[in-house]
């Protein structure tokens, strides 16, 4: 049962900077975005969050400068993917290893292995622990003790679907994704929603950021977002850029992630073997999905 426990739980602290992810690359998947820079976004609300934190040993002031940080990313983006039209995908990618290059050189100029504000933030008062459901066993570890940006996420699922298809917005940046012609037809400023979709996306990032480190750890290490920018991609095409259905991808993968480090410490020497979990439960997932896809367009030919 305490195995089971902790498995639950994980799930939902792994799935959190997921679903925020995957919620902020939908809106520009939404505009006929790929938003391959979800990677340094949420890369650079995890360090800016810490940095700025231990800089000025107040937690709201680094979330606040975390954010302005990575809009200003997700800004740089904009310009040069929409502006100034170029590749999608390898201004991403660019953005992704400058981004790392950064947070990098500011570790190595400030002679610190890492970023470790546990003196400034105690991470466990930062737990909610819902009364009633908190003494009610497997229930209690998937819906209490959780930090406040996790039922955040949780909320803003609904919040996205209720944007993307129940207001005006919504409907505006889905016919700028589908037909921009047309969206031109009727006044639409395609530009414009492009630049939304991708700084709202730059916003839930660096939430999922400050999630990863300062609000569950209250540590920042080099390459602690392990490929989530990607894992968030491979859920939002899974999900096909439904908000409900990319994130239960998006909860599926954090259960791959929970699965390899509490199965691992059962594992002994080839505990390491573990970590392959993630990345294998994503190649086998968008190879079923594709599978059904193609098989359902085969069946439609006919």
């Amino acid at each position: 049962m305490r195995l089971l426990d902790n498995i639950l739980y994980d799930m939902v602290y792994h799935s959190t900077p997921l679903i925020l992810a995957v919620l902020g690359g939908l809106f520009a998947y939404k505009a006929n975005v790929l938003n391959i820079g979800l990677e340094g976004m949420i890369l650079m609300g995890a360090f800016s969050s810490s940095l700025f934190i231990l800089l000025f040993g107040n937690y709201y002031l680094g979330i606040i400068l975390a954010i302005l940080c990575t809009l200003i990313v997700g800004l740089i983006f904009s310009v040069f993917s929409i502006s100034l039209k170029s590749n999608f995908i390898i201004t991403g990618f660019g953005l992704n290893i400058l981004v790392a290059a950064i947070c990098t050189f500011i570790l190595k100029f400030k002679s610190l292995p890492n970023i470790n504000i546990s003196h400034l933030i105690n991470v466990n008062d930062m737990k909610i622990h819902l009364p009633i459901i908190k003494d009610i066993p497997i229930l209690s570890s998937i819906l209490s003790g959780h930090t406040p940006i996790t039922y955040l996420s949780i909320a803003l699922i609904f919040a996205v679907a209720i944007v993307l298809y129940k207001t005006k917005f919504g409907v505006h940046l889905r016919v700028v994704g589908e037909n921009e012609e047309a969206a031109k037809s009727v006044g639409i400023k395609i530009n414009n929603f492009k630049y939304a979709a991708i700084l709202i996306g730059a916003l839930l990032c660096a939430l999922a950021g400050i999630n990863l480190a300062a609000e569950r750890m209250a540590l920042y290490t080099d390459n602690m977002i392990a490929g989530r920018g990607f894992i968030a991609i491979a859920a939002i095409y899974c999900g096909k850029a439904n908000p409900f259905k990319s994130s239960v991808y998006a909860i599926i993968f954090g259960l791959a992630k929970s699965l390899a480090i509490n199965l691992a410490l059962y594992a002994g020497p080839i505990s390491g073997l573990f970590e392959m979990i993630p990345y294998i439960m994503i190649v086998l997932v968008l190879f079923i999905v594709s599978g059904v896809a193609t098989k359902k367009t085969k069946l439609r030919g006919f």
